[in-house]
């Protein structure tokens, strides 16, 4: 894994996209909430959040994140679904596997929940569209230094004065 400790803490958002081609049938079947394993679109959105945060445990050498959020919206068209995820997390490094992994797994779960009624299904197009790293100020120190012991306020000042030097 890379050391990213010295790093300072910044607020990261990624968002990444793909397809599953579909048959009009199979569409209008996930429309009226006829496939036989349940609501495709809802399971595919909990299955691809849920993905995003076991990311480090799925990639060896992803660094695990605490994630802020993670969202999946899934929106059908004439021959296909597209997935969108965006997951956004204040940290060392960047997100952007998070939604890769979230995005893919939304995919695979419309494909595992439609095998049996569309045996002609394709994903493609999985491609990270954007991300980001916004600074973030470190507030906690100065907070809580004014109900420290002089010891821990220094201890606070310095952890500061060390992330302000790093941006």
């Amino acid at each position: 894994m890379v050391d990213v400790s010295a790093k300072p803490l910044s607020k990261r958002t990624a968002v990444a996209c793909g397809k599953i081609r579909l048959q009009r049938e199979t569409l209008n079947l996930i429309a009226r909430d006829q496939i036989a394993k349940g609501d495709v679109f809802a399971t595919a959105r909990i299955a691809g959040i849920q993905a995003a945060k076991q990311t480090a445990q799925l990639i060896p050498l992803c660094h695990t994140l605490p994630l802020g959020q993670v969202k999946i919206d899934i929106v059908a068209a004439n021959d296909n679904a597209e997935v969108k995820c965006t997951a956004q997390t204040v940290a060392q490094t960047g997100v952007e596997m998070e939604a890769l992994v979230g995005v893919t797994v939304a995919l695979l779960t419309i494909y595992d929940m439609c095998k049996a009624v569309d045996k002609g299904m394709q994903i493609y197009g999985v491609d990270l569209l954007e991300k980001t790293k916004d600074a973030v100020a470190v507030s906690l120190c100065a907070t809580q230094s004014s109900r420290a012991k002089p010891s821990q306020r220094d201890v606070a000042h310095k952890a500061t004065a060390t992330a302000k030097r790093s941006r």
